[in-house]
C-alpha cells in the first residue's frame, strides 16, 4: 500500500518503476495545484442543492416492491429494524465521505480521496469500478421506468408505438425507445448547468417524497382504523428470528445507496467544510426516516405473508378497497427512478474529468465548458453510452455488478480515514518545472541541519555530498529543540516508527476483515479450515483494534487537506467496522456477479497499463516533504 513506501520518487527509472507507480500519491487541491490550468466547475451548490442530490439518488422505486420481498422471506414485522440497522451501518460510511469531502472538496469522489492517501493504482481500480456502476446503474433503471410509466397509460401496452418495446426477432433483443429517449433528456439537462439540473432533480423527488409521505399518511389513518393487523400474529415480531432480520438489513442495506453522488460534486459546492457534511448526514436520515415509517404502515396493515411481493404497497392499500392508491403510487415509483436516473448520470462525468486531469483517461474528458461550467464532453459520453445499453440490452442480470463499485468505494473511503489520521501523506508530488526551487530549498536546508550538528556547510557542499531533501522521509514534529543532536534523531526515528507500526496494523487489519468474512460466508469450506480463518481473522481484526486504539494519532491530520470541517468520530472503531461491513457485503455478491465484474477489472488494468501508468501527471512529479511545499512554491514564485 502507498503508506507503506518510503521514497515514491526514487527507481522510477529502475526495475521498481512500473509497481512504484502504482503507489504514488497526488496533493490535496489547492490554490497552488489549481494553477495548472485545469477549468474549476461552477461554485452554485449549497446545503438544500445536496440535499435534493442525496435524497433523490438514494430513494428509488425499490423501495415500493423492497418491502413486500424482505418482509416476506427475511425480516417479517421486524422490517423496520432492518431498515434502521442497515442506515445505521450506511451512516457509518456516511461519516468516513462526510470528513474526507470536506477535506478534499474536488470531483472524484473515493476515486479522489483514493489517489490523496493509498495510491494511483488503488484509485484507478475504484474509478474505473465506479464507471461500471454508474453505467450500469443508469442503463438499468432507464430500463426499468417504461413498464411503470405503461402502467399511468392504463396497462402493460400502452406507451405510444414509438416509445414502447419492440421486440426484434432477427436479433431476439426488446429495444426500449422510452429509456433511451429519458437518458438523453436527462443528460441534456445536466449539460445546462449543475443548478438547473439539481432543480430538476429536487422537484421529481419532492413528487416522490409526496407520494411516500400519502404512503405513511392514509396507511397510518388505515392502520389505526382497522388495529394493524400485521402486528397481532401468533408468530410474534420476529418470525424468522434475529438471524432473519440481520439478513432483511443486509438486503436493504442497498437501499440506501446513492448519497455518495453527494460527494462527487464536491467541487461545485459554495461551503464544502460546512455544507458536504450536513447534507449527507440530512440526506440519509430523511432517507431512513421515510423507509422506516414505510415499513411500518406497510406490515401493519398486511401480514407479511399474505403480502404481493412485486406490487406490495398498491396491493395492501387494494385489500382496504383502495384501488385507485394504486395511481399515486406508481406516479411515486416513476419519479423516484427518473430522480435516480439523474443522481446514476451526474457522478461518472465528474469521474472521468477527475481521471483526466490526472492524466489516467485522455484528456477530451477533462474539458469543462465555459458557459455552463459542468464537463460536457463527459456528460455526453457518458449519455449515449446509457442510452444505447438501456435500448439494446436488459441489464437486470448485470445489476449486482452496481453494487461492487459502490461497496469497494465504501471500503476504500474507511481505509483513506485511517491512513489520515494515522499516516497522512508526507510527502507531496510537485511540478518538474519548480526543480531549481526545490533545488534551492534543499541547498538551504541541508545547510541549516549541517550549521545545527556543528558541520562546516563549506566543506560538505565543496564535496558535494549533501543528501538531497526528498531522498528520506523526515516528518516534521514537535519536540523541543535541545543541544544534543542525538535526541532530535530519536525524536524523528520515534515518530517513523510509529507511522510503520501504524501502516502494517491498518494492512493487517484489512487482511483480517477479509479473512473473518470470507470465512464466515464459505459454508463450502471445511468446518476445521473455516474456524482456523474466523479465529484468524478475528485476532487481526481485535488486535489492530487495540493498536490503532493505542496509537497516538498522527499531528499532521490537523493541517492535511482544508481544515475547519467535519472530523470523523470513534476512530479507529467506526472505520474498521465500516470496512468489516462492506467487505462482508462484497463477498456475498455471489460469484457470478464476481465473475462478470473480473472481467471489467481486468480490461481496466490493461487500460491504466498501457496508458494511465505512462500518462500519469506524477510520472515526472518530484516528491518533496509536504512541511517544504508552500515554501517551494513561494520561491518559484519569486525565481519567475
Amino acid at each position: 500500500m502507498g503508506f507503506l513506501v518510503d521514497s515514491q520518487k526514487d527507481g522510477f527509472g529502475s526495475s521498481w518503476g512500473g509497481l512504484k507507480s502504482f503507489v504514488r500519491r497526488k496533493q490535496v487541491d489547492s490554490a497552488h495545484t489549481k494553477r495548472l490550468g485545469h477549468h474549476q466547475l461552477a461554485k452554485e451548490l449549497t446545503v438544500r442543492h445536496l440535499i435534493a442530490i442525496g435524497v433523490g439518488s438514494t430513494i428509488g422505486a425499490g423501495v415500493y416492491i423492497l418491502v413486500g420481498t424482505v418482509a416476506r422471506e427475511h425480516s417479517g414485522p421486524a422490517l423496520t429494524i432492518s431498515f434502521l440497522i442497515a442506515g445505521i451501518a450506511a451512516a457509518l460510511s456516511a461519516f468516513c465521505y462526510a470528513e474526507l469531502a470536506s477535506r478534499c472538496p474536488s470531483a472524484g469522489s473515493a476515486y479522489h480521496y483514493s489517489y490523496i492517501c493509498v495510491g494511483e493504482g488503488v484509485a484507478w481500480l475504484i474509478g474505473w469500478a465506479l464507471i461500471l456502476e454508474y453505467t450500469i446503474g443508469g442503463a438499468a433503471v432507464a430500463r426499468g421506468i417504461s413498464p411503470n410509466l405503461a402502467l399511468l397509460f392504463g396497462g402493460q401496452n400502452s406507451l405510444p408505438i414509438f416509445l414502447a418495446r419492440q421486440h426484434i426477432p432477427g436479433l431476439d433483443i426488446v429495444v426500449d425507445p422510452c429509456a433511451a429517449v429519458l437518458v438523453f433528456v436527462v443528460t441534456g439537462l445536466l449539460c445546462v448547468g449543475i443548478k438547473e439540473s439539481t432543480l430538476a432533480q429536487a422537484i421529481v423527488t419532492s413528487a416522490n417524497v409526496c407520494a411516500m409521505i400519502f404512503v405513511i399518511v392514509a396507511g397510518g389513518y388505515l392502520g389505526f382504523k382497522t388495529g394493524w393487523a400485521g402486528y397481532e400474529l401468533p408468530s410474534g415480531y420476529f418470525p424468522f428470528g434475529v438471524d432473519g432480520m440481520l439478513a432483511g438489513s443486509a438486503t436493504v442495506f442497498f437501499a440506501y445507496i446513492g448519497f455518495d453522488s453527494v460527494a462527487s460534486t464536491a467541487e461545485e459546492v459554495k461551503n464544502p467544510q460546512r455544507d458536504l457534511p450536513l447534507g449527507i448526514a440530512t440526506a440519509l436520515s430523511i432517507c431512513c426516516g421515510l423507509y422506516m415509517l414505510v415499513s411500518v404502515v406497510i406490515v401493519g396493515l398486511v401480514p407479511y405473508y399474505e403480502m404481493d411481493p412485486d406490487t406490495p404497497i398498491s396491493s395492501a392499500f387494494a385489500s382496504y378497497g383502495m384501488q385507485w392508491a394504486a395511481y399515486i403510487i406508481t406516479v411515486g415509483a416513476v419519479t423516484a427512478l427518473c430522480s435516480t436516473l439523474m443522481g446514476s448520470i451526474l457522478p461518472q462525468p465528474r469521474i472521468l474529468m477527475a481521471m483526466a486531469r490526472d492524466g489516467l483517461l485522455p484528456s477530451f474528458f477533462s474539458d469543462v465548458n465555459k458557459r455552463s461550467q459542468v464537463p460536457v464532453k463527459s456528460t455526453v459520453t457518458t449519455g449515449i453510452v446509457a442510452a444505447t445499453l438501456s435500448f439494446f440490452m436488459d441489464v437486470s442480470q448485470l445489476a449486482g455488478m452496481v453494487s461492487v463499485g459502490t461497496l469497494l468505494a465504501f471500503t476504500m473511503v474507511a481505509i483513506s480515514v485511517l491512513i489520515l489520521r494515522y499516516v497522512p501523506p508526507d510527502e507531496v508530488p510537485l511540478p518538474s518545472s519548480l526543480q531549481e526551487s526545490i533545488d534551492s530549498v534543499t541547498l538551504r536546508y541541508s545547510r541549516d541541519s549541517q550549521v545545527t550538528s556543528g558541520e562546516n556547510p563549506e566543506m560538505s557542499t565543496s564535496t558535494g555530498s549533501s543528501q538531497p531533501l526528498l531522498s528520506k522521509k523526515n516528518v516534521a514534529i514537535d519536540c523541543p529543540i535541545i543541544e544534543k543532536q542525538e535526541a532530535q534523531a530519536s525524536c524523528t526515528l520515534n515518530e517513523e516508527y510509529r507511522r510503520k507500526i501504524a501502516g502494517w496494523t491498518i494492512l493487517l487489519t484489512c487482511v483480517g476483515a477479509f479473512s473473518l468474512t470470507f470465512a464466515a460466508s464459505s459454508l463450502w469450506l471445511p468446518s476445521l479450515l473455516r474456524f482456523m480463518l474466523c479465529g484468524v481473522g478475528g485476532v487481526l481484526l481485535l488486535f489492530g483494534l487495540i493498536v490503532l486504539t493505542c496509537l497516538d494519532q498522527d499531528d499532521a491530520r490537523h493541517n492535511f487537506g482544508h481544515t475547519g470541517g467535519f472530523i470523523c468520530p470513534f476512530v479507529p472503531l467506526l472505520p474498521i467496522a465500516c470496512i468489516l461491513i462492506n467487505v462482508y457485503l462484497l463477498i456475498n455478491l455471489g460469484a457470478a456477479t464476481w465473475a462478470r465484474v473480473s472481467v471489467w477489472l481486468v480490461l481496466g488494468f490493461l487500460v491504466y497499463v498501457f496508458y494511465g501508468r505512462t500518462h500519469s501527471s506524477l510520472l515526472d512529479a518530484v516528491y518533496v516533504p509536504a512541511a517544504h511545499a508552500d515554501e517551494i512554491y513561494r520561491s518559484g514564485d519569486s525565481l519567475a
